[in-house]
């Protein structure tokens, strides 16, 4: 694995987040490629890169990389994985992996006829303590799955000030926090329970019609500590808060809070998973615990440990027990299984790490929350 070479393109928030987990992983980071030339030669010397890439075809060019880290804005993600997949290269993409299913559709046959590993990061999966409750799941330990609810909220968006270019339909897409943050909640759970949705139900809301956008741009996450700056009305409709309720093809019923607009929480991913055997829980500011509710017998507080974990999460923890791992070692992790497959140069089984097909079941499964709120009625998959 340590022989593998990856470019990543995108020097925003995200970007050199995945520089800094392939280093710690041991591949080596060939360079960067920012939205201009200032940003990529400023992330290269920032990041202590060899190279500041000029382009995307300059990238695909370049023989000694083997895989290509997209962390763009969503409008990207189709044509960069497109030209990535036919240049050869294996891909990781940040979610969501296209703008709508025409797309994403597009891109798992392109995969597929490629014969690459094709990857989007939904990183929340590679918590060790989500690992020990998909291990859970898949032995029986929680039994038929009855329920499953959860959120995931944010503040950063909450102020009518507050801008990114994800607030913008034409760059992120029509939905912004469901997509955003509320494909990584529904990625995770399906990936758990191994259950499928059958229809979805839900009602969204854009609090802030209108914004006030800086006259430069905003990194992600980085509004609350800037100055003052002058600033331009522009008209909002992607979402800022959400309910959506599930039905599973098992039966099963299911919820889901997401919002971008929840003071005093920064990141926050919840779920309960109501099992005929037990009940487990999960939250993203406790992410080395998992919660275990029993009706006859005491709950447990399962603290992460890699010598109580099951095998598959054992596999993707790195440090003793009482030495907390979260979320920079999750996107490790999730690149980890993504490299070890390409390693063993086998991708006909299906891998651990969330496939191009998983990211077009999360792009179909918006479509039908879009066409839900719009139609108010429940809309089957």
């Amino acid at each position: 694995m340590n022989q593998l070479k990856a470019a990543v393109v995108g020097a925003g928030f995200i970007g050199p987040v995945h520089v800094e987990a392939l280093r710690r992983l041991g591949v080596t980071v060939t360079g960067i490629l920012g939205c201009d030339d200032n940003e990529s030669q400023s992330a290269r010397e920032k990041l202590g890169l060899p190279k500041a890439y000029k382009s995307i075809d300059e990238v695909l060019a370049d023989k000694s990389v083997d895989a290509v880290h997209l962390a763009v804005p969503n409008v990207l993600h189709y044509p960069f994985s497109k030209k990535a997949l036919q240049a050869g290269k294996h891909v990781m993409c940040e979610k969501p992996l296209a703008m709508n299913s025409e797309e994403t559709g597009e891109l798992v046959e392109l995969a597929k006829s490629a014969g690459v590993a094709a990857a989007v990061c939904y990183n929340i999966r590679y918590y060790p303590m989500n690992l020990q409750a998909r291990a859970m799941a898949a032995q029986g330990d929680l039994g038929e799955v009855y329920a499953i609810n959860g959120c995931y909220i944010q503040d950063w968006l909450l102020y009518d000030t507050d801008y990114n270019w994800r607030v913008l339909a034409e760059q992120g897409g029509e939905l912004r926090a469901v997509s955003d943050i509320g494909t990584h909640w529904m990625d995770l759970v399906l990936s758990i329970t191994g259950l499928e949705v059958d229809s979805v139900f839900a009602d969204l809301n854009t609090v802030h019609k209108v914004r006030k956008r800086p006259t430069g741009e905003v990194e992600t996450f980085t509004g609350k500590q800037a100055a003052p700056v002058a600033t331009e009305p522009i008209n909002i409709t992607t979402d800022d808060y959400g309910c959506i309720l599930f039905r599973f093809k098992n039966g099963a019923r299911g919820s889901l809070n997401v919002s971008q607009i929840n003071a005093g929480r920064k990141n926050t991913l919840r779920y309960e998973i109501a099992g005929s055997k037990c009940s487990v829980a999960f939250s993203s500011e406790t992410p080395n615990e998992l919660w275990i509710g029993y009706r006859n017998k005491p709950n447990e507080c399962f603290a992460r440990d890699p010598s109580l974990l099951a095998d598959l999460p054992r596999g993707f923890t790195n440090y003793p027990g009482g030495h907390n791992e979260g979320f920079p070692d999750a996107f490790k992790q999730c690149f980890r299984s993504f490299y070890q497959s390409i390693a063993a140069g086998d991708f006909s089984a299906k891998p651990l790490f969330p496939t191009f097909a998983e990211g077009h079941r999360e792009v179909i499964l918006c479509e039908a929350i879009l066409e839900s709120h719009r139609q108010e009625k429940w809309v089957k998959l």
